[in-house]
């Protein structure tokens, strides 16, 4: 993808500017039509570049990175052999306006949707998926500075809308108490456990551990509504990383993602809206814009800008890119006071280093557009695989017939998956109204997660659903005992 006005341009990209080292030669008529508060300026060549952007005392300033590595090389470890495909979706006709016309403005997870408009991953799988870049969080344990920590963790934040530009399908809705692992401790250094721990609404909670110095949690809930000719899918509940040697926690939460063309043309996805990340131990922060796509910018489709300041406020590097394809980051070198925008906002010229790539999306596997445009760590996601709970996402017999093309058992399958767990519900509800009957509501809990417990948060003060352990220990025994039959 190329790029366009609104970003911190390499000086290699422009030939012709021959303007005396240092200057400041103001792009006219390539500023951004959807955002007239910023306004951002050629670099020249050898010399720092300038970008302006609107002060805001509640946000502080914009991003380079002294340690980060050039390549974006994978983990050169040792890796068990997995999967590279899966079988080809089948060629299935369904009509989508059939279903989805009595759908609007409902719900979405509480409507019952045949497999054709599924991929063959669960929820579950899918946040796993915030984890292909976790190089990105291994580079930034070894940051000298917070505010160059900070750099890395907002391209991971970014990092995982990557997966999502081409992946139109929807994943399949966990039934309650479905877990997920993910174990690459000995290969890329974690292992992560997902479990729904609720069904209306829909959420999931989340642990990931590194050995390589990181911890990552988050409870995420779906909240999805059918719009008419778009759906809006807004994933709520904060993301944490903590980072073991510094203490350094940063939490944000994710934007929303918006499917276009739900009944004619092709769909196409978007995300949009703001994320703030902030290190609750240093005070520094960075506020990330994702620009909706319109038809009529000029601007480069799918752009994230965004300011890394410290504690005070200063802004120490401005980070540009796409959420589909990379984040750069470019040092801070002097900032000043620039021209008044139309809303009579005060602007603030940055003047910069050379960008620098943190992250690059890694090419799609060959035939990924027959294979649901997975990614290479998505097509390993459901790979069969010896040991896991007998709750796990990969044992789900609605999805692997799915994955196995076989669509029309998968939509028996499922029917039945979801009848066991009203059946379950109903059984749950009955039980409270018995133990309401005989004076003991205070004793009756409802539904109890297995693997995880909730918690007020010390940082944000949010009730969430954090791991409270067991499960390894339960792998390596082979002791699923306590697991329910969800399946």
């Amino acid at each position: 993808m190329g790029w366009g006005a609104g970003h911190i341009l390499p000086s290699r990209s422009w030939e012709s500017v021959q303007h005396p080292r240092g200057s400041v030669q103001s792009a006219k008529g390539e500023a951004s039509d959807e955002d007239e508060e910023t306004e951002y300026f050629d670099a020249m060549e050898d010399a720092p570049a300038f970008i302006t952007v609107t002060a805001d005392p509640k946000v502080g300033g914009m991003v380079l990175v002294g340690s980060y590595n050039e390549s974006t090389g994978k983990d050169l470890l040792p890796r068990k052999r997995r999967r590279t495909r899966i079988p080809d979706k089948p060629n299935y006709s369904l009509n989508l306006w059939s279903i989805m016309k009595n759908c609007i403005g409902k719900e979405l997870s509480k409507i019952p949707m045949p497999v054709n408009f599924n991929e063959p991953l669960s929820m579950l799988q899918r946040l796993t998926e915030d984890l292909e870049y976790h190089e990105l969080l291994d580079k930034a344990v070894k940051c000298e500075s917070s505010t160059e920590q900070m750099c890395f963790v907002a391209a991971f934040s970014v990092s995982s809308y990557s997966t999502t530009v081409h992946r139109t399908a929807k994943p399949f809705n966990p039934l309650l108490g479905e877990t997920f692992e993910l174990d690459r401790l000995e290969e890329l250094g974690f292992r992560s456990l997902c479990e729904q721990v609720s069904h209306h609404p829909p959420a999931a909670a989340h642990h990931v551990y590194s050995r390589r110095g990181w911890t990552l949690w988050q409870e995420i809930t779906i909240a999805s509504k059918f719009r008419g000719k778009y759906l809006s899918i807004m994933p709520l509940g904060a993301i944490h990383l903590e980072f073991h040697s510094s203490g350094n926690h940063y939490v944000w939460r994710k934007v929303t993602s918006t499917v276009h063309n739900i009944i004619v043309g092709k769909l196409w996805i978007d995300q949009s809206g703001e994320i703030e990340i902030v290190n609750h131990k240093s005070k520094d922060k960075c506020q990330l814009k994702f620009t909706p796509y319109s038809y009529f910018s000029r601007d480069v489709p799918r752009k994230v800008t965004g300011v890394v300041s410290d504690a005070d406020g200063k802004a120490h590097y401005v980070m540009s890119g796409t959420w589909d394809e990379k984040m750069e980051c470019s040092k801070i070198i002097h900032s000043s006071h620039g021209s008044t925008s139309t809303e009579g906002k005060q602007k603030t010229v940055y003047q910069t280093l050379s960008p620098k790539v943190l992250w690059r999306k890694y090419p799609l596997p060959e035939n990924a557009e027959n294979m649901y445009f997975f990614s290479e760590l998505a097509l390993t996601l459901n790979e069969p695989e010896e040991r896991v709970a007998p709750t796990d996402s990969r044992l789900r017999p609605d999805q692997r017939l799915m994955e196995s093309g076989r669509w029309d058992e998968a939509n028996v399958e499922k029917q039945r998956l979801e009848e066991k767990q009203r059946a379950v519900r109903r059984r749950r509800e009955a039980e409270a109204v018995e133990a309401l009957e005989e004076g003991e509501w205070k004793d009756y809990e409802g539904y109890t997660p297995l693997w995880f417990e909730r918690k007020a948060d010390a940082v944000t003060g949010e009730l969430i659903c954090v791991y409270k352990g067991g499960y390894w220990e339960a792998k390596d025994k082979q002791d699923w005992s306590v697991c329910p039959d969800i399946f």
